[in-house]
């Protein structure tokens, strides 16, 4: 139907029929979470609808595709997603989709080079063995690199790039406006950029734990000193040894804040701090509250300077 609407486009003009008469042609883009979905929504902005696949509040590590969500895979025009070891929820439909509707920004040739190694740690490797074989290839940890891909800046600048070739391809009557808005992101990327190194240029050295390694590319980018991370199940309370673990750490490597995530319960974070003096703070490596638009991948970054910045600095 698009490519049907592109070219009825075409013949119009090439008639002289003023081009107001045709319909826009719309690309039905899917993005898998709402990071993903900032970076599409920047370029697709006054273009096309994005919609994003994982609902609010739900993980993208443990989601599981309706039938609703299924169809609107196999019917969209582009989908974006970082690829099977971070959304296995949809590795399957995925794979199925033919390459010029598909954007796997881990799979993209300028992204490759710029993927870290993922790290596994204690307890998800006992969880594991206590669940099963099965259990390790659903979880992200247990790919080669870290997959939390929107957290790099660059990487998400090549995913916008990526984006807009396809959707060139799709709507090339868009042209003007889908490169306007790639160099908008860009300059926007370069703005933001410089903005966060100054807000975290005073913090650089201080060091923290997270719950959840969801932040390296972040991290390294900006010169963070995280000391550790520790995977909490947010529906188990952890153990009591497993705590004083995670307290004597906190305590020895002298952290000035440790972090938790919206979806973890207070009680646990609270928990895990208790009897010591570091700050609790929270990052949210989803940008729950952010809705997709021109400028929500700068503010989801913004965001996340912020949330690093309040809790190490002590405001």
């Amino acid at each position: 139907m698009l490519h049907k609407k592109t070219r009825l486009f075409s013949m119009l003009a090439g008639l002289g029929i003023a081009a107001s008469l045709a319909l826009p042609a719309q690309a039905d883009v899917v993005a898998s979470v709402k990071p993903v979905g900032f970076i599409a929504a920047a370029i697709a902005d006054g273009v096309t609808p994005v919609r994003v696949l994982l609902p609010d509040g739900a993980s993208e590590h443990d989601y599981a595709l309706r039938p609703s969500d299924i169809k609107r895979l196999q019917s969209a025009d582009l989908v974006v997603w970082v690829g099977p070891e971070m959304e296995a929820f949809m590795a399957r439909t995925a794979a199925a989709l033919p390459a010029q509707k598909n954007v796997e920004m881990s799979a993209l040739p300028g992204v490759k080079p710029l993927l870290l190694k993922g790290g596994e740690d204690e307890e998800e490797e006992e969880h594991d063995h206590a669940h099963g074989a099965a259990d390790s290839h659903e979880h992200h940890h247990h790919g080669e690199y870290n997959m939390h891909l929107w957290m790099s800046p660059e990487i998400s600048r090549q995913t916008a790039i990526a984006i807009h070739a396809k959707l060139l391809e799709l709507m090339p009557q868009s042209k003007d406006k889908l490169d306007a808005n790639l160099q908008h992101f860009e300059a926007e990327l370069t703005s933001v950029d410089a903005k966060i190194s100054k807000q975290l240029s005073p913090v650089k050295g201080k060091g923290y734990f997270v719950f959840h390694d969801a932040y390296t590319y972040f991290e390294k980018h900006f010169g963070l000193t995280p000391l550790g991370h520790f995977t909490v199940n947010p529906e188990i309370q952890p153990g009591a040894q497993r705590l004083h673990q995670i307290r004597t750490q906190l305590v020895e490597q002298k952290a000035a804040c440790v972090f938790a995530e919206p979806q973890f319960r207070p009680a646990v974070i609270e928990a895990v701090a208790r009897g010591t003096t570091v700050r609790s703070g929270t990052l949210d490596p989803l940008g729950t509250d952010i809705t997709p638009g021109k400028d929500s991948y700068v503010t989801f970054l913004s965001q996340l300077s912020s949330q690093y910045a309040s809790c190490l600095k002590g405001e």
